[in-house]
């Protein structure tokens, strides 16, 4: 996809970020208070930056695993297609398990992945999502622990990338096309 100029209009600061990134995992500490061992499940590549700072603040014992799910592409629209590029590692049977996304768009990726390891039979699967965009749902699915809700822009930064750019930028910001 040939890239059309474009600058990022801050959104959410990294100070906003880091204070509800620290409120979640206080929740997420609370909700799972006598597990043995949480298995966290980041949906690569965009959770990255958002579970690395999430897990550091949940006090309890952790595992950390990924799927790397891709419906996007270099695209702004989903394509509605799943493909699982990288799957768990380990089994999750009989496990609590927390599904750590980036943003819950359509819902497509997210509702694929929640079948794919709700199969697998964990003893508890959660999802804690860092942006929500409830205007695009087009799948009835909800995250239990939601950083934002934002509108229906096309966002970028603290891990999330518009064809493999600005996931460096530590902070959320919209993207405007300037032409």
């Amino acid at each position: 996809m040939p890239h059309r100029p474009y600058v990022i209009d801050r959104m959410i600061s990294a100070k906003r970020i880091a204070a509800r990134v620290e409120a979640l995992a206080h929740e997420i500490t609370d909700a799972f208070q006598g597990t043995d061992k949480l298995v966290v499940v980041g949906l690569l590549r965009g959770s990255f930056v958002f579970i690395a700072d999430l897990v550091r603040e949940i006090d309890l014992p952790v595992e950390v695993d990924f799927i790397e799910a891709s419906s996007y592409g270099d695209e702004l629209t989903t394509s509605r297609e799943v493909r699982i590029l990288k799957d768990l590692r380990s089994g999750i049977e009989g496990r609590d398990v927390l599904v750590v996304e980036d943003i819950v768009d359509t819902g497509f990726t997210l509702n694929h992945v929640l079948n794919m390891l709700k199969a697998r039979k964990p003893k508890r699967i959660e999802v804690c999502a860092l942006l929500d965009k409830p205007s695009r749902r087009e799948v009835p699915i909800k995250a239990t622990w939601t950083g934002f809700d934002i509108p229906d822009e096309f966002v970028v930064g603290y891990g999330i990338d518009f064809a493999q750019r600005n996931r460096n930028l530590p902070h959320i910001g919209k993207v405007r096309f300037t032409e």
